[in-house]
Parts: structure tokens; C-alpha cells; sequence
């Protein structure tokens, strides 16, 4: 099937390029404006009890608390009681425009000692935005912004909404400067690489083109689904990474074929056939390993998986559509502007260092299979002690000023803070005896429980949580006061922050086993239709795992652990299990994208009928320096993309980076080819009607080739 679409798109080469160009192109425009229908929220699962307890407080009392949260400063030498202050801050809240606001309770208007500290110099405002879908009260905070600031007056402004806008602002500044920082240096890279300006070129404009066509994408799933801000994020950064490496790998082949002697048509043909195969194979997966998100109820991992999808797929087609059409009219100009010290010299298919490599790995397999495992585990071990915690303030830097904002506002007022616990009593056979019961044994849980408001037979209170709300202390007050007896016929709910983030926890937990099923399932199965082999799949399964392991232990270590956070400018806290879920599907997905392509290689080389030890090392050295080139590639993309404000984007640009090192040098270069050459002739193994049934439906494409022996690399001892 690809020798033959090798074939269509050298002879319809023209067509190819044009529908390819404007369908992106357009796409890409069309697609600029998500930006304006992006979201912030989906952290939580909807179905939770948590977010059960929301919707009653909003639907019988009323929404509580404040979308945007003001806090007044005192000038030197007055309070918050001052006459003249208290008519330039209620004229000014006043004014607030009637569309965009529904509610302001201050401490001006309702003299309420809770909205005024202690020392009277703070007071507080909170106002109700008029929507309560949040795309749109991005745009009405937007609209009252600048109209909150009073003169002669410290003015900060807190509160979910401004956070919200905050994040989606710096996290779309910072795509854009990720990608004018990440391109140019990936050009100069691909410039040294392939010795030529033209070559380079060409993963470059796959690269460009799959981020318009996923912007496009993204913009169609906009119109009927919530699109979280990193879904933009993710797509960017998969969609130029992984075309660039996509566009290395095939561009790589087509002057492998053509150095062989083959002509533009042929060499097209073949390139499509085998590097273009595996890019199919390896998008294949790793798009089923986004799918794998899908499992979870957090719209926020649903979104990235949208993004994460999009681009991978359109990164995928871009490459097997518009560069060989691309390759079919340059033909051998592909090596044209080269560099100086590479004019009149052919690249070299087998570097000399990784046949040094390759060589000693075949002797010694052991002594690399033993060390490296152990490396890897002893890196894994702090994700032994991992917590988990949620997404808030410090999210931005700590000299953002909505961070400080906020700090400042829960410092002078912790009521309004994360530590708070919503409660919900209701039943028609409650009396106020009930109630009073209630509220004094959950007053032993959580001191200063209070009501809040009451309608029909709902009764609402708050109280403050012990300990840090992120903390086991918390936490195990929540499941306290949930177990709290209560009368027949009634029941309490628990909400609020902690709640919420335990809830969410749980629900990832509860699924996570499903999507360990899809990815090791898919993996397992594709690998195995592809080249015929029951122990290369597992293999492939372990190795991703023992990165994976390494990359969440040096996440922890310097994310939760606090060691190197003062480089990256984070405050180290407890680590974001749906970000986790995230790294985890991704790091899988590139570690099995680079195993394929090895493999490949091998597999390739095992059929044509070279030895196990010949075969590996054919592969290692064939792969070897498209592999490692590939990976630093993807780590000037992501490294761009760590540059973020947003500790989130700089939490996975550190966690792809750790990820790629390690792939792609001790375990691709060295730990996959020594226990190969240890499998021996059982790294090929099937059992007979399993082969059989893999010759009949398997993804292979080697028997559409001419049949040639491949030359042996010559061995530097």
C-alpha cells in the first residue's frame, strides 16, 4: 500500500503539493481564531461530589463567592472606615458596567466584619460576573478590568476569572514565542545535519504546515467541545516536533536510496514504502496513546487529547503527502546550498562512532543491560514518595502580580482561601435540632463551621479545613465530615477545593488501569502486525516503561522535591496527577515512536537474511544518528516550549526533555541493542498460527521491494 502511494504521489506530484498547501494554509487561517474560544477550566471531574455540591449551592442560595476578588489597601494613616475612601471605592464598583456584572458585595456596602481585617486597613470586594460559561467571563472580565483600580489607593485583583485570563494570555504569548525561538534553531540544526539548506528546509515546512492544520482542527472541535488552553500548547509543540522528526526521517531515506543509485521515482517509491510505513506506524500509535486520555472524566485531559491528536495525525499525513510530492520535483537538488564542508561529499549511512558503539554493545551485552536497568530505577525512586495536588496561583511565577494578588488575599483574609469546605445538609426530616447536631460535630472536624444560606430543605455551611489544603490533613477531614452520621432520610455533601482535587484524584486512579490497557494493548498489538515478533512487543512495553519510571522520579525530585526549582523559577509543590497522566502518554508514545524506528531497521535487515547480531547492529548504526538527531530536535522544540510562564508548559518541556535523553541515547543506542543481541533469535519468535495470521493481515511492506542483500556494516574495533 505506501509503495504504491509512493508511486501516486510521484506521478501526481503537483497536485499533491497544491491541495496539501491550501487545505493547511486555509485551515491555518481559519484556525487562528481559537484563540478566542479557548477555555481554562476542566481540572475537575463534573460528576464528582464535589462538583454535585456546586451545582446545589448555585441552583438553591445562589452562587457564592466572587468570580474576581479586589483587595483595597488603606493609604498610610487611614483605615478602610475612612469616609472619602469608602465613596471613591463604592462609586467606583458602582459604575461597573451592568452587562458583564450581576452582583458586588464589598465591605462598603454591606459593612460586613468579615470583608475588613483585623488591623482595618484591607478591605474586600466580590463580584459576580453576569455569565457563568467561561469563555465568556474571560471577555467581561476583560471589560472591567481597568475599571477597578481606584486612585490614591493600592488596588489588586484576585480571583478565579482574572487567573483564568491571565493563564490563557501568557499561555498563548508564550506558544508564539516558543515557536519564532524553536524554528530558526531547528533550521540551523537541520543545516548541519543534512549539510544542506534545502534538505533542512523541508521538515521545517512539514513542521509549519501541521501546526496550521491543527489550529484548524482544534477550531472545528471548538464549535461543539470546551478546548483547554494547552490543548493549543500541546498541539504546537507535538505538531512541530513531530513533523520535524517525521520530515528527518523521511527526507534521511530519500538520500539513502538516491546515494544508492536509484533514481527520483524509485527512490520516492521506496522511501514512502519504508520510512514512510514507519511514520504511519508510530503516528498510529502514538495518537492511540492520546486516545488513551479519553478515558478520563477532566475535560482538560479530553482537550489535550483533542489538541495532542490533531496535531500528530496532521503532522503524520503532511509527511506522506506533500514531502514526497516534495522530494518527486527536487529529485537530486535536494542537496543543493550545501554547506561548505559538505560540497561534493556523499553523508555517510554507518558513522564510524556507532559502529564503535554497535560493537562493543555486541560483546558485552550484559554489562550494558544490568547498569543502565539499575540507573534507571535508582532515577524512577522518588516517584516512590509522589503527591498530588491541584492547579492554582502558582501556576504563574512568583513575581506575576495576579499570583501576588491572590497571596495577598488569602494572607489578609483566609476565609476566601483554598481551605475552606462547602457543606450541604439536606432532607425534608430535618429539624433544627438536626442541624444543630450537625454543626457541632462537624465543628470537631473543621473549626468555625458556619451556615452560609437555606432554601427549601437544603441548608449550606462553610468551614475551615485543618492544615494545608493541598495536604493529608485536609484531605482526611473532607472524608470525616462525609462519613459524619446524619439522620434518616438526609444526606451530606462535602465540596469545595480540597474536595475537589481528592474527588478528581480518585476518578483518575479508578480509570488509570483502562488507560494502561489501551496503550499497552495497542502497542502490543500493532508491534506484532507489524514485524511478527511476540517478545519485541513486550520488550517495547518495558523499555517505555523504564523511561517513564525515570522521567516521573526526575519530575518529582525537582518539581515536588524543590532540588534545581529555584533555576526554573517554580515553587516546587505537590505534582498535578491529570499533567502526570499526560507526561505519561506522551513519554510512552515518543519512546515507542523511536523504538519503532529502530526496529524498523532491523527487522528489515532480519528478513533480508543477516544474522540477530548483524541485524541489531545493522539497524543501530542505519538509525542510530537519525534517532539521536531526531531527539535533539524535539528538545530545542520543547525546550522552547519550557521557556513558559505557565509551571505547567515548563513541567512538561522539562518532563519531554528528561524523556528524550534518556530514549534516545543509553536506551535506544544501547540498552534495546543489548537485549536484542541477548534474545537472540528469540527476538523474532512467533508461535506458528500466530504467524501465520501476521502474514496474512501484518502492516509489512518489505515483499512490494526489490529483494537485495543488505550490505553488513563494517565493524571498527
Amino acid at each position: 500500500m505506501f509503495a504504491s502511494w509512493g508511486t501516486v504521489a510521484y506521478r501526481r506530484r503537483w497536485i499533491v503539493i497544491i491541495a496539501v498547501l491550501l487545505l493547511t494554509v486555509i485551515g491555518g487561517a481559519w484556525g487562528s481564531g481559537v484563540s478566542d474560544r479557548l477555555t481554562q477550566g476542566g481540572y475537575d471531574d463534573p460528576g464528582s461530589q464535589a462538583a454535585q455540591v456546586d451545582k446545589i449551592i448555585e441552583d438553591s442560595i445562589g452562587k457564592q463567592g466572587g468570580d474576581v476578588v479586589v483587595l483595597y489597601t488603606a493609604p498610610a494613616g487611614t483605615t478602610v472606615d475612612d469616609p472619602a475612601l469608602a465613596k471613591k471605592i463604592t462609586d467606583k464598583l458602582a459604575d461597573l458596567p451592568k452587562d458583564d456584572v450581576s452582583k458586588v458585595v464589598s465591605y462598603w456596602n454591606t459593612h460586613l466584619p468579615a470583608l475588613a481585617d483585623a488591623s482595618r486597613t484591607h478591605g474586600l470586594a466580590t463580584i459576580t460576573l453576569a455569565s457563568t460559561d467561561q469563555t465568556k467571563q474571560s471577555e467581561q472580565y476583560a471589560a472591567i478590568a481597568d475599571k477597578l483600580a481606584v486612585d490614591g489607593v493600592q488596588t489588586q485583583i484576585g480571583g478565579q476569572a482574572p487567573l483564568q485570563k491571565t493563564i490563557t494570555d501568557k499561555s498563548m504569548t508564550d506558544v508564539e514565542f516558543a515557536e519564532l525561538v524553536s524554528l530558526p534553531l531547528v533550521l540551523a540544526l537541520l543545516v548541519v545535519i543534512f549539510g544542506s539548506v534545502v534538505a533542512a528546509l523541508m521538515p521545517v515546512l512539514v513542521g509549519g504546515l501541521s501546526i496550521l492544520g491543527a489550529l484548524g482542527v482544534l477550531r472545528l472541535i471548538s464549535l461543539g467541545l470546551d478546548v483547554n488552553t494547552f490543548a493549543v500548547n500541546v498541539a504546537s509543540l507535538l505538531g512541530l516536533g513531530l513533523a520535524i522528526d517525521y520530515g528527518l526521517f523521511t527526507v534521511g531515506r530519500f538520500r539513502e536510496e538516491l546515494a544508492a543509485g536509484r533514481d527520483t521515482a524509485e527512490a520516492v517509491r521506496r522511501t514512502v514504502a519504508t520510512a514512510g510505513r514507519t511514520v504511519a506506524f508510530s503516528a498510529t500509535l502514538l495518537v492511540i496513546a492520546l486516545a488513551g486520555l479519553m478515558v478520563f472524566p477532566l475535560d482538560f485531559l479530553k482537550a489535550v487529547a483533542y489538541g495532542g491528536m490533531s496535531a500528530v495525525a496532521i503532522a503524520a499525513i503532511v509527511s506522506l503527502t506533500l514531502l514526497p510530492a516534495l522530494l518527486s520535483v527536487l529529485g537530486p537538488r535536494i542537496d543543493k546550498l550545501a554547506v561548505p564542508w559538505r560540497r561534493g561529499k556523499t553523508a555517510n549511512p554507518e558513522p564510524r562512532w556507532l559502529n564503535r558503539v554497535a560493537g562493543t554493545v555486541m560483546k558485552r551485552p550484559a554489562l550494558f543491560v544490568v547498569p543502565i536497568v539499575a540507573v534507571l530505577l535508582v532515577l524512577g525512586a522518588p516517584f516512590l514518595n509522589v503527591k498530588f495536588g491541584a492547579a492554582d496561583e502558582k501556576q504563574l511565577p512568583p513575581s506575576d502580580p495576579g499570583r501576588q494578588a491572590i497571596e495577598s488575599i488569602t494572607k489578609a483574609f483566609p476565609s476566601t482561601g483554598n481551605s475552606v469546605a462547602s457543606i450541604v445538609v439536606r432532607g425534608k426530616t430535618l429539624s433544627q435540632a438536626d442541624v444543630g447536631q450537625f454543626v457541632s460535630d462537624a465543628g470537631k472536624i473543621a473549626p468555625d463551621v458556619h451556615p452560609v444560606g437555606a432554601k427549601g430543605d437544603v441548608y449550606v455551611f462553610n468551614g475551615n479545613l485543618p492544615g494545608d489544603p493541598l495536604g493529608d490533613q485536609a484531605k482526611d477531614a473532607v472524608t470525616a465530615l462525609r462519613a459524619l452520621p446524619h439522620p434518616a432520610g438526609t444526606e451530606v455533601l462535602v465540596g469545595g477545593f480540597t474536595a475537589k482535587l481528592a474527588d478528581s484524584t480518585q476518578s483518575i486512579f479508578d480509570r488509570l488501569p483502562w488507560m494502561v490497557a489501551i496503550l499497552v494493548g495497542a502497542t502490543l498489538l500493532l508491534m506484532f502486525l507489524a514485524f511478527g515478533s511476540v517478545l519485541l512487543p513486550v520488550k517495547a512495553v518495558l523499555m517505555s516503561a523504564l523511561s517513564l519510571s525515570a522521567t516521573f522520579g526526575v519530575l518529582t525530585f525537582v518539581f515536588q522535591e524543590g532540588h534545581g526549582a529555584g533555576w526554573l523559577d517554580v515553587t516546587p509543590q505537590p505534582m498535578q496527577v491529570g499533567v502526570m497522566v499526560l507526561i505519561g502518554a506522551l513519554v510512552f508514545g515518543l519512546s515507542t515512536d523511536y523504538e519503532t524506528f529502530l526496529l524498523s531497521r532491523m527487522v528489515e535487515a532480519r528478513n533480508k537474511g543477516l544474522s540477530t547480531p548483524e541485524a541489531v547492529r545493522t539497524g543501530l548504526v542505519r538509525t542510530g544518528r537519525m534517532i539521536s538527531a531526531a531527539a535533539l530536535l524535539l528538545i530545542v522544540v520543547t525546550g522552547a516550549f519550557g521557556l513558559s510562564s505557565i509551571v505547567i508548559m515548563r513541567f512538561i518541556g522539562v518532563g519531554m526533555i528528561v524523556a528524550l535523553v534518556l530514549d534516545a541515547t543509553v536506551v535506544r543506542l544501547m540498552l534495546v541493542p543489548a537485549v536484542l543481541r541477548l534474545l537472540g533469535n528469540a527476538a523474532w519468535w512467533a508461535p506458528g498460527p500466530l504467524r501465520r495470521l501476521q502474514e496474512r493481515v501484518g502492516i509489512q511492506e518489505s515483499d512490494e521491494l526489490d529483494e537485495e542483500p543488505v550490505r553488513e556494516p563494517e565493524l571498527v574495533h
